[in-house]
């Protein structure tokens, strides 16, 4: 009986240790050190399986002994064993070239920032006309829209309104492919510079459709295979310039 007594207390703590606890963490892309969403974290031993966050940020049942496997495409997959409850630090790598950030004039040009201060630009165009802060162009800069200019030629008196939605919907449309399809991007993929980098991108600009739903992957795979196109004949789709009448 004092034999079993003594052992209850060692019974319990192995059993506490088996029990699955919450082990959280962070993923990270291990080449530029920047947090990755929409990993796939599994554990193969309770067959539990979740994303993580925007923000990086995981949260699942394990228990120290079980392995836990992310995985997410364009990287090369990271198995982990746990040993201590604790917070880890993953750092995936990637399989190919992924999208980089681009900065002019130091300032990120973000789509989504921008669409966003631009609705509420016009929300307060529309407004009333005495107010002089209301004519303000937005912060974000993007594809150029002059604020200003499509008040006064679209939204006066709020007759054009639709039109002007299309025209905003459509700049940002472009901006969105300018800021994945980007000159750096591009170059980092195919070599190409200067002139003959801006004539592939005019050739070869993707849509909006195929830029907000490809994977890293499927993206670069589609600027190799257009380059490939656009190196066996570097002339195909050019527009023969127009000759002066004489």
């Amino acid at each position: 009986m004092k034999l079993w007594l003594l052992m209850l207390p060692l019974f319990v703590a192995l059993n506490v240790c088996a029990q699955d606890k919450k082990v959280e963490g962070i993923v990270y892309n291990k080449d530029i050190n920047d947090r990755i969403a929409k990993v796939n974290i599994r554990n193969l031993n309770n067959g539990q399986a979740t994303y993580n966050n925007l923000k990086g940020e995981f949260s699942i049942d394990a228990a120290i002994g079980d392995r836990l496997v992310f995985s997410k495409e364009g990287y090369f997959n990271d198995t982990v064993k746990i040993t201590d409850i604790k917070s880890l630090a993953i750092n995936l790598k990637t399989t190919g070239i992924q999208l980089q950030e681009v900065r002019i004039n130091d300032k990120l040009i973000n789509p989504e920032k921008w669409m966003a201060n631009t609705k509420k630009d016009y929300t307060r165009l529309y407004g009333p006309s005495s107010n002089p802060d209301l004519l303000t162009v937005s912060p974000y800069g993007g594809a150029g829209i002059g604020i200003d200019a499509l008040y006064n030629a679209l939204s006066r008196s709020g007759r054009n309104a639709e039109k002007l939605k299309e025209v905003i919907e459509r700049d940002y449309r472009q901006n969105v492919i300018d800021y994945r399809f980007n000159r750096t991007y591009v170059s980092n993929i195919t070599g190409l510079k200067d002139e003959q980098l801006t004539d592939f991108m005019q050739k070869y600009r993707p849509g909006y459709y195929l830029v907000t739903t490809a994977s890293d992957y499927e993206f670069i795979k589609y600027v190799r295979t257009s380059f490939k196109r656009y190196m066996r004949n570097p002339s195909n789709f050019t527009i023969t310039p127009l000759e002066p009448a004489k």
